[in-house]
């Protein structure tokens, strides 16, 4: 029994490399669910950590926040013991790996189909900042009705917030065979990162193998670093050229080179979901089944411009314009904000980071009506937000809002401020997250020249170095990864000595990417945490 509510079927456990997935039941709700267990024991420590369950927390509740009919729903998650575990719908189908294994070949319409479901789930999980980060066929589950149920979202993430990580036993955070380049060099994550996994799962999916898996997992690495990806219709003739192009492009070796994003990657992948055959052990569906009936009617919508009579002949009378006074509230007493300080200060601590962004939200509509952007106490709310919106991973609102508070404060306070530099590197941090590597890497690159030029503190400047040449590693620019890295190395042993940790993974980098002739190199390192936490006035 687990939290006093959900009992185990004894034999229904199916381990994993991290962790044990297990029928259950609900007592309370009478109903059956899945609940994933992560051994803690597994990880690197091999004990509980107070931040792993945070973000463990953290992570579950961003994607109980994905509504998609292609992402099990999240009901619970928690801590039993040592372990944490997480409880969702239970899902009936089988995993695409076992279509792999049962179908040499998988026809080219349901590959396509496949593909194409996924890439609807990452546009929605995108949109929120989420990275799946361990795409795989095993976690992608075929349903008897066709649809796909994407798998284990946040679940990397919160094992390993910023990089590729090895556990306690030497296994991968991430599944090396499917594993993105930038990934499996300096834990580099994007949206582009998914879409690199899902071009490996396609081109396994069209030719039956997967020319990057190797005999261990840091092979496997080395050869999505080192191995351009095999043409298709050379191991499968019938393969259209779109689609092979397709699937090189989602296999690019730097992040830039991909599909900008899942959307585009589902429109290319469309017009490919046509003539699927039976999947006889797997797809079991005919046209009156609940769903596509469903799906028939969802897929009218929107697909024509054309008016109705009465849309014709019927206009609906315009609304007269509301005072602008009235759309925003009035100011709140400073008693009603300390209160609304207060609550989203419980709400953090709780990690309920949605819920405080909107008390917060509030709070600085009516401090900047009232008193306008750039005064002190709507200042101080507008930086709370922010953090909490960083915190909660809506990268895409925190950046916009880092922006904004960069211009405001450098007006007020001058570009050399404290707070102005540190959330120009708060805005790079969300520019990457989100994929957008090269505009993260200029910021960066900037940041650095003002830093040197205001004199601020070495260590800051030397971590700003670190992160850039990870970061130009990460995105497949190796050469200059190389120069950014030798460059950094002797000062880094200058400040903290050649036996810190840093040092020795900037190094190990080193040899890493001297070991091959053309410059190419991997190394799965972990990375400190990004820079998080509150900033204030002072």
């Amino acid at each position: 029994m687990v939290a006093g509510r959900y009992e185990l079927d004894p034999l229904s456990c199916r381990k994993g490399g991290m962790g044990e997935v297990w029928f259950g039941y609900d007592k309370r709700l009478d109903r059956p669910v899945a609940i994933k267990f992560i051994r803690v024991d597994r990880l690197s420590g091999g004990a509980p950590d107070s931040e792993l369950t945070k973000r463990f927390v953290r992570e579950s509740r961003t994607t109980a926040r994905l509504e998609h009919p292609g992402v099990p729903a999240v009901y619970d998650c928690g801590t039993e013991g040592d372990n944490l575990y997480l409880v969702m719908q239970l899902v009936k189908g089988s995993p695409v790996s076992y279509l792999l294994d049962e179908v040499e070949q998988v026809p080219i319409g349901w590959a396509a189909a496949i593909a194409t479901q996924v890439c609807s789930v990452l546009a929605v999980a995108h949109a929120e900042s989420l990275v799946h980060r361990d795409l795989k066929p095993a976690n992608l589950m075929l349903c008897q009705n066709g649809t796909v149920k994407v798998l284990d979202f946040g679940v990397a993430a919160a094992l390993s917030p910023t990089a590729t990580r090895l556990t306690a036993t030497g296994i991968v955070v991430g599944t090396a065979e499917y594993m993105a380049p930038e990934q499996a060099m300096s834990g580099t994550v994007s949206p582009q990162t998914d879409l690199y996994s899902l071009g490996v799962i396609l081109r396994e999916l069209l030719t039956g193998t997967n020319q990057f898996a190797g005999e261990t997992p840091l092979a496997s690495m080395r050869r999505h670093v080192d191995d351009a990806p095999q043409p298709l219709r050379a191991l499968r003739a019938d393969v259209p050229e779109e689609l092979e192009r397709l699937v090189l492009w989602l296999l690019a070796k730097n992040p830039s080179q991909r599909p900008p994003n899942a959307v585009v990657a589902y429109e290319r992948l469309l017009p490919f979901c046509c003539g699927l055959p039976p999947l006889p052990d797997f797809v079991a569906v005919d046209a009156s089944h609940p769903v596509l009936m469903y799906a028939a009617v969802i897929g009218r919508i929107g697909t024509s411009g054309e008016k109705t009579p009465s849309e014709e002949t019927t206009q609906t009378p315009a609304k007269a314009p509301v005072p602008e006074s009235s759309s925003v509230p009035p100011y709140q007493p400073q008693d009603k904000i300390a209160r609304a300080r207060k609550e989203s200060s419980v709400l953090k601590a709780e990690s309920r980071f949605r819920q405080a962004a909107e008390v917060l939200s509030n709070a600085v509509e009516a401090a900047v009506h009232s008193l306008g952007p750039e005064h002190d106490e709507a200042l101080q709310l507008r930086i709370e937000l922010t953090d909490v919106l960083f915190l909660g991973g809506d990268y895409r609102r925190a950046a916009s809002e880092f922006q904004r508070l960069i211009a405001d404060l450098t007006q007020r306070k001058g570009p050399d401020d404290d707070h102005v530099l540190r959330f120009r590197l708060m805005e790079a941090n969300c520019r990457a997250a989100l994929g957008d590597i090269g505009l993260a890497l200029t910021q960066l690159r900037r940041l650095l020249q003002d830093e040197e030029r205001f004199g601020v503190d070495e260590e800051r400047i030397l971590d700003l170095r670190r992160r850039i040449g990870l970061l130009e590693l990460g995105s497949g620019d190796r050469t200059r990864a190389g120069e950014s890295l030798r460059d950094l190395l002797p000062d880094l042993e200058r400040r903290y000595g050649s036996r810190h940790p840093n040092v020795g993974k900037v190094r190990e980098i080193l040899e890493e990417l001297a070991e091959q002739k053309d410059g190419l190199g991997l190394q799965a390192i972990r990375q400190p945490p990004e820079t998080r936490g509150q900033f204030g006035l002072h």
